[in-house]
């Protein structure tokens, strides 16, 4: 099965390399200069002549208050990373992890399931919405750590941004449904999430996926903030004080949703459009969004750039002691903001030109 998904990955990337460049081309066009997006839903333009191309930077329209957006109780984040303050390594680690996991989501009214792949098993759940034709929205997360290392930031922060829109939004009635996953193994090659969507799960009910790695952690000294070689757009500053949301071009309506949602209680946050399913940008590919875009299903990668910018990723440092509390509770706002919408629309999270050709 693994064999398959990844003849299928390069399949997709020789077919994106011949006809995916004029298209981009095409979007690019029509998009607006790129430029930073503030928490507040203020703008200012990123590079000096408007022509960065992998863009994007902002909502065109100030930030909109999301539709009746639950509040997320700051205490019920740090008491997930405190129950999770252990190495997620072993078997015997990873298996502690499903436990609290699986009673917190059935003491609030989900039934888990378990999806076993090779070493390692997958968490999910799910619960219907009152469209069947408005389809799904999933919000997922890794659960293991590197050895040595208790993994709060990475990627507890994660894991309990998920189980809290589990807790708030469980019972909501919404037109789509809401699925919520949690994927083992991450740090050894992406395997939870290739398994999840290589396996006999439903997928096409997917109408976007928000996928959150490390979403916890803020510095705010000049040159803290390092970017990957080869950026194609002028960085927006060297503080490490904003949000990043990463997406496919083929689904911008998903990542602009983040945009419309930046209300003033989060982090500012910067989103990047990527064309082409990350081909030209292999750093994009690092966490468990990429295996959706190789299936066909637009989703973002929530993240506070990870090694880009703490000190402290995969170390035994990787602790509730070294996050930033206020940019984690501020992120995760953001993330319920930006799920209540999607779960309360049933508009295409499709790009025009990408649903076109369909």
């Amino acid at each position: 099965m693994r064999k398959r998904i990844w003849l299928g990955l390069l399949m997709i990337l020789a077919v994106a390399t011949v006809t995916g460049w004029n298209w981009y081309s095409q979007q690019m066009q029509s998009t607006a200069p790129p430029a930073e997006v503030t928490a507040a839903g203020e703008s200012q333009a990123w590079g000096q002549n408007g022509n960065d191309t992998m863009a994007n930077i902002t909502s065109k329209t100030a930030a909109q208050p999301p539709i009746n957006a639950p509040a997320i109780p700051r205490e019920q984040l740090l008491s997930h990373i405190k129950a999770l303050d252990f190495e997620r390594y072993t078997q015997y680690d990873r298996q502690r992890v499903r436990e609290y996991i699986s009673q917190s989501l059935t003491g609030w009214g989900w039934t888990p399931q378990l999806q076993e792949f090779d070493t390692g098993i997958n968490l999910w759940a799910q619960r219907e919405g009152t469209d069947k034709d408005a389809g799904a929205i999933l919000v997922a997360a890794h659960y293991d750590s590197v050895a040595g290392s208790p993994g709060a930031d990475d990627n507890a922060t994660g894991v309990a941004t998920v189980l809290e829109v589990a807790r708030l939004l469980g019972n909501r009635k919404t037109p789509r449904a809401l699925w919520v996953a949690f994927f083992d193994e991450e740090e050894l090659g992406l395997r939870g999430s290739l398994a999840f969507n290589s396996g006999n799960l439903p997928l096409k009910e997917l109408r976007g996926v928000i996928v959150m790695d490390m979403i916890g952690f803020a510095c705010h000294t000049s040159g803290c903030q390092q970017y990957p070689k080869g950026l194609p757009i002028t960085p927006p500053g060297d503080k490490g004080d904003f949000l990043a949301v990463v997406g496919d071009m083929e689904h911008l309506p998903l990542l602009k949703t983040f945009e419309r949602n930046a209300t003033p209680s989060v982090p500012p946050i910067v989103t990047l459009p990527v064309p082409l399913k990350g081909m030209m940008m292999p750093d994009v590919l690092r966490s468990d969004h990429a295996p959706f875009w190789y299936s066909g299903i637009g989703a973002v990668l929530v993240t506070d750039t990870a090694n880009l910018r703490t000190p402290h990723y995969h170390q035994a440092s990787d602790r509730l002691a070294t996050l930033d509390r206020d940019f984690f509770a501020g992120s995760a706002q953001l993330v319920m903001n930006a799920t209540t919408a999607l779960l309360e629309s049933t508009e295409s999270l499709a790009s025009p030109r990408a649903a076109g050709s369909q």
